[in-house]
């Protein structure tokens, strides 16, 4: 087995409407976050390189110094009030560690993807976002590409 490990952390805001408490306030965090990609064997480049680090990181990075909000928050997606580049719309019903974590993981897979595919690999994902010290979401799945 294989392995590539990335860390990487950003600094984004959120808010999650219809929270009862003070989470349903606009604030920020400084997310850490790691991903883990396993097979097999990896595939490699030209240059005998599997999957560039830099990449994975660029998945989180994205997210740097953004707005993370769901569909719901329609408020962020007035372009007249907030500039689009700024903000990031998540799946799911509220921008939560937990739809944090699928959304990295989701750009992971779409970087493997571009980057190798149709290969038929399959390759063990592991995302863990962690939005404070105490509190952290963990996605690891399997997936084939």
């Amino acid at each position: 087995m294989e392995k590539i490990q990335v860390t990487a952390r950003f600094h984004a805001g959120h808010r999650q409407l219809g929270y009862p408490g003070k989470c349903k306030f606009v604030h920020g965090h400084t997310w850490h976050g790691k991903v883990v990609i396993a097979a097999e064997e990896l595939p490699r480049n030209d240059l005998d390189m599997s999957i560039d680090f830099g990449d994975i990181k660029n998945v989180m990075r994205f997210l740097d110094h953004k707005m993370l909000i769901t569909g719901q928050d329609t408020t962020f997606l007035d372009a007249g009030l907030f500039e689009p580049e700024g903000v990031v719309v998540l799946k799911g019903k509220g921008p939560s560690v937990e739809n944090v974590a699928h959304y990295v993981f989701d750009g992971v897979v779409a970087l493997i993807q571009q980057q190798y595919p149709g290969r038929g690999i399959r390759y063990i994902i592991e995302v863990t976002i962690q939005e404070t010290e105490n509190n952290t979401f963990i996605v690891d799945k399997a997936v084939t590409v």
